[in-house]
């Protein structure tokens, strides 16, 4: 498979095209322009019981153009990237802002503020693979999954998919960067049964490079071994109790956070964080980086989606907020400055615990290990928290058995002041990095 992005356009081509487009906005009238092209490839295969389901090659691409005029916004997108489209682009996006109302929010974010040096972060690396090479990697992982135990019954697939993506982003202020980066899967998901009852779970691995990646028969047994210990999952009467959230559902927990502390969150008034700068919202031993240029890490880059330059930062030091996710326009709404997070944040790191999961579970001696979650019900306005859920109920520090049918709640602003610990399992599958975090007290409903 040839997963090149650039076989048909350099990084030079399109930064060239970036630069014409930005020279014709300029042309047409505009005071500040900027535009963005991508391009995708990748390969996507799902294998179930032994049989392939699908096999799709992916590839490609995007153009965007935003202009302005003085305060006012216009913008245009595109997937032809021949030079008549371009300018057609353009001439749209133009016409588009001569029609809207002023906003004095509106605009690039300063020039000071673009990123000078585009460091290699190590973040491409093309996994070349022949449809028989992905096929086998998938049997490999299913076919360990369904040997594990023979209480696997049926198989919802194993999948692998490669993806790779470059984009270059430019503006008037002479900015122009590029970014490549590849992102690759295996995964897989298992039925058990045991009498009536049946039980799914799953598993997998993500990374940039091919040679990181979990086996694709470690995931495979994953996947199963997790299923099978759900059999027997039983109900539990409605109650308070510690809950501890391995480390893929603590990363939703720290999300919330995220979410609160966005600039367009704070200037809309909807956060249950509102104002929270400056104010204790975890406990002291629990603090939060950012750290955006980590070699070969999910969530790193040199610049956000504006071309302002990342940078290492402190999200929360000894449990105080010290401050907010901005990008230009959200901060010209609050009266402050972009910190670089247009498009998100990057490789957010919740301090390593000195607890090992062992430790997370005699520390709460009895409680519930939430393993995963259900349904939407978080309010980012007022904090409250409901979750369908599945895990594990311990008792003595031990796992007694398993759990399903229930759900957790509390309000995120209590939940965060009552982390007990936070384990040191990190989870590294994303752009939030944290191990398992243990919760004091939180409302379990059940029968």
């Amino acid at each position: 498979m040839n997963n090149n992005v650039s076989s048909t356009y350099s990084q030079a081509d399109l930064e060239q095209r970036v630069a014409d487009v930005l020279r014709q906005a300029k042309a047409c009238g505009a005071s500040q322009a900027e535009a963005g092209v991508g391009l995708e490839s990748g390969l996507s295969l799902n294998i179930r019981m032994g049989e392939v389901e699908t096999l799709e090659y992916q590839r490609d691409r995007s153009f965007g153009v935003t202009v302005y005029f003085g305060h006012s916004k216009g913008s245009a997108s595109s997937a032809d990237f021949s030079p008549q489209a371009l300018k057609d682009t353009v001439q749209a996006a133009c016409s588009i802002a001569r029609y809207t109302a002023d906003d004095a929010a509106a605009g690039l974010a300063d020039a000071e503020l673009m990123a000078q040096e585009t460091p290699d972060l190590d973040l491409c690396h093309p996994w070349v693979i022949e449809p028989e090479q992905a096929i086998e990697l998938a049997l490999a992982c299913e076919n360990s999954a369904r040997e594990f135990d023979p209480r696997i019954h049926n198989s919802e697939g194993a999948a692998v998919n490669t993806h790779r993506g470059l984009h270059v982003y430019g503006n008037s202020h002479g900015f122009i960067g590029a970014q490549q980066r590849t992102q690759h899967t295996i995964s897989c998901a298992m039925l058990a049964r045991e009498g009536d009852t049946m039980q799914r779970d799953d598993w997998y691995t993500t990374a940039v490079s091919a040679d990181a990646l979990e086996s694709p028969e470690s995931v495979g047994r994953r996947a199963a071994e997790r299923t099978v210990k759900r059999l027997g999952s039983r109900r539990l009467s409605t109650r308070k109790a510690p809950v501890l959230f391995v480390p893929q559902l603590a990363r939703g927990l720290i999300g919330h956070l995220l979410g609160a502390i966005s600039g367009g969150a704070q200037y809309r008034r909807a956060s249950f964080l509102l104002d929270a700068a400056d104010t204790q919202i975890f406990p002291e031993f629990l603090s939060l980086s950012e750290r955006p240029h980590l070699q070969r890490a999910l969530g790193s880059a040199a610049f956000d989606a504006e071309g302002v330059a990342t940078r290492e930062r402190e999200l929360v030091a000894a449990g105080v907020l010290q401050t907010y996710l901005l990008n230009s326009y959200s901060a010209r709404k609050l009266g402050l400055k972009t910190n670089g997070h247009a498009g998100g944040v990057h490789n957010v790191i919740v301090a390593d615990g000195a607890h090992s999961f062992d430790d997370l579970l005699k520390q709460m001696d009895t409680g519930l290990i939430a393993t995963e979650l259900m349904g939407q019900g978080v309010n980012g306005v007022t904090g409250d928290y409901s979750r369908g859920a599945v895990g594990f109920w311990v008792e003595n520090g031990a796992i007694a058995y398993p759990v399903e049918e229930i759900t957790v709640a509390g309000n995120l602003r209590d939940m965060y002041r009552g982390i007990a610990a936070v384990g040191n399992d990190i989870d590294l599958r994303g752009n939030v990095r944290t191990g398992s975090i243990l919760i004091d007290s939180m409302t379990i409903a059940g029968e």
